[in-house]
């Protein structure tokens, strides 16, 4: 009886470690909607950190883009994000009028990573062919206060014009923007995203449309973050000529609470594992680790920077 007892001691003395081990750690990737680039990217990324990170735990969360992404880090509901590099320098500035009541202090930097063209699809049948045409015309400029909002609004105000110059502006993510257009109810959408996002491929495939151009002079005038940029022929069925648009760098953000080595893996893997993201959607491949830090408008994360300096970029 007492060896018994004596054994069941060891045993239990010995199971007590284990039991008391470090709980899973959650990682919630918050991108955009199901329609737009942030959300097959975010999938992509949350089954590569699942896969690599040990003891980490992974979800999606599909939500309204940049300026909701950034409010939900601030307030720890998140611990990556994909966020346009305007919205990210609002939020750190505090600009209220972009939806950020106070600067968002907590927000670190992970990654820059692609490209956001800023892409204007009207119907032919609107006779939509420049910035100018707008007046008086029906555009829909993504949900209120997202990122594509933003951009939607510096680019007119750059042309000399704002929402009271169009007949009608419609505030919806991009799969009910095409919707409308698709019914006749829209002349045009404004969608800010990686080239050949699938909204507009679905709706060059059911539509006569046209790709109104942006012109240079209109990123001279807004300015860093922005950048002329070109969409090339045949991105979109139709498209049979470049078409000249402004855009904004993608980041990848996280919080001052994330832990230093949680940081760093989520850096790491994302660059030692882009041909899975380039899989997911090609706007990946634009990825670059040497443009990494590139116009980086916050703090880096402790964990980037040990990664960005075991790479030779710091």
């Amino acid at each position: 009886m007492k060896r018994a007892a004596i054994a069941a001691i060891t045993t239990i003395s010995i199971a007590l470690p284990l039991s008391s081990a470090k709980a899973e750690e959650f990682v919630n990737v918050l991108t955009g909607g199901t329609s737009g680039v942030y959300y097959p990217l975010g999938v992509a990324l949350s089954k590569i950190y699942g896969d690599k990170i040990g003891g980490v735990r992974t979800q999606v969360q599909a939500t309204k883009a940049s300026v909701e992404n950034l409010n939900l880090l601030q307030q720890g509901r998140g611990e990556i994000a994909f966020a346009l590099g305007d919205s990210v320098k609002l939020a750190w500035e505090g600009n209220a009028e972009a939806g950020f009541k106070a600067p968002l202090d907590k927000l670190r930097g992970i990654a820059a990573i692609y490209p956001n063209y800023i892409q204007i699809m009207a119907s032919k049948e609107s006779g939509i062919a420049t910035l100018a045409d707008f007046k008086g015309k029906s555009l829909s400029v993504g949900a209120p206060k997202s990122g594509t909002e933003l951009n939607a609004r510096a680019i007119l105000a750059a042309a000399g014009m704002s929402y009271e110059d169009l007949g009608k502006t419609e505030y919806l993510p991009f799969a009910e923007s095409v919707e409308l257009m698709k019914n006749r109810q829209l002349d045009a959408t404004l969608q800010s995203a990686g080239l050949g996002v699938s909204s507009f491929k679905d709706l060059a495939t059911s539509l006569d449309v046209t790709m109104v151009s942006v012109p240079e002079d209109i990123a001279t005038k807004l300015g860093a973050p922005y950048i002329a940029a070109t969409v090339p022929a045949g991105t979109y069925q139709g498209q049979d000529a470049d078409v000249p648009t402004v855009a904004v760098v993608n980041f990848l953000v996280t919080h001052s609470e994330v832990s230093e080595e949680t940081a760093y893996q989520m850096t790491k893997q994302l660059f030692e594992n882009l041909p899975a993201m380039a899989a997911a959607h090609k706007a990946a491949e634009k990825i670059k680790l040497e443009d990494a830090i590139k116009g980086m408008p916050i703090p880096l994360h402790p964990g980037a920077e040990r990664y960005y300096k075991e790479k030779g970029l710091l």
